[in-house]
């Protein structure tokens, strides 16, 4: 059995997987914000709880808003910044008595959508996670891209690419630096947008509705939000040029976008024609969890739970 980990800003959701079987069962719980001992009481409980109904232990993976710096051991770039300069991998293995292997989330978002998702099939994949925060993961041939510094895919504290005279220096982000992709693009990143444009501050879901009742400000917000978003695309098109881009988080939601961003992206993209599907995620918000259980292969199951298929001490 594989366990995995979705560690968000909002909630921590723990799934057992078997297999091509899939879920078998799932438990979700809200994030203790600020809170790091919390967090990893959290996590063992998940755990120890998945393991007590289904009657076997599992291997653990952890998804996480941020990475583990190669250099330090230690959690860096978390938008969860309760998690920031923690050894999480370690911390949790000790509290589980068992190696845990934790990993940024976009990339077991892009994982389990490469693997037999919404992209299954492509060789190179860009999973897109457009939420609290903003994060970015690639795939070639089913395998994370991860890099030397454990950064690759995070386009999200990028600057705004063809920035318009109204967008810099850009809202302040928790970075350190102004202008971010994940301010304009992230959920409170919109619902601040409206807000300066509008003076009402409103959830996401509300824009939405409004703009599908008509209501020309709400329209405009949305409008502002997949140009926005179709820079952003286009300059990782640029680069890597993948297969397949998909989009996942409360905003992936955001059905319009899928009708605006072809025509969008075909002004931006240094190409005679942008052909790049992008398209929603197939297993929606269950894709970020179903990757981090995959952070654990079934044929080492035995290295994570030990020869007598049992947990077992890192």
């Amino acid at each position: 059995m594989q366990i995995g980990i979705d560690l968000g800003g909002t909630k921590i959701e723990a799934a057992a997987l078997e297999g091509s079987a899939g879920i078998r069962l799932r438990r979700r719980r809200a994030s203790p914000r600020g809170d790091y001992e919390g967090t990893l009481r959290t996590i063992r409980d998940l755990v120890l709880g998945l393991e007590a109904e289904l009657g076997e232990p599992g291997s653990v993976g952890v998804g996480i808003p941020g990475t583990i710096s190669p250099h330090s051991g230690l959690v860096k770039n978390a938008n969860s910044t309760w998690l920031i300069g923690r050894p999480l991998d370690r911390d949790l293995a000790e509290a589980l008595a068992r190696p845990v292997r934790v990993a940024n989330d976009a990339n077991c978002f892009a994982l389990s959508e490469a693997v037999d998702g919404a992209a299954a099939g492509a060789r190179v994949v860009f999973g897109v996670i457009l939420g609290t925060g903003v994060g970015g993961g690639l795939v070639v041939r089913e395998q994370p891209l991860v890099g030397p510094h454990a950064i690759a895919g995070e386009w999200g504290h990028n600057p705004l690419p063809w920035p318009e005279d109204g967008e810099r220096p850009g809202p302040e982000c928790y970075c350190g630096k102004r202008g971010c992709i994940e301010t304009f693009l992230s959920g409170p990143g919109l619902s601040r947008d409206h807000a300066a444009a509008t003076g009402e501050r409103l959830a996401v879901e509300e824009i939405a509705a409004r703009a599908a009742a008509g209501e020309a400000a709400a329209i405009a917000s949305l409008e502002r939000h997949a140009d926005r978003l179709a820079r952003g695309l286009a300059t990782i098109i640029n680069v890597v040029d993948p297969d397949a881009v998909v989009l996942g988080g409360g905003l992936s939601n955001l059905e319009r976008l899928y009708a605006e961003l072809p025509g969008r992206l075909q002004g931006y993209v240094f190409s005679d024609v942008c052909r790049t599907p992008v398209v929603a995620a197939r297993h929606g918000d269950s894709s970020g969890v179903r990757g981090a259980a995959w952070l654990w292969r079934p044929e080492e199951l035995s290295a994570a739970l030990g020869a007598d298929g049992g947990a077992r001490a890192p």
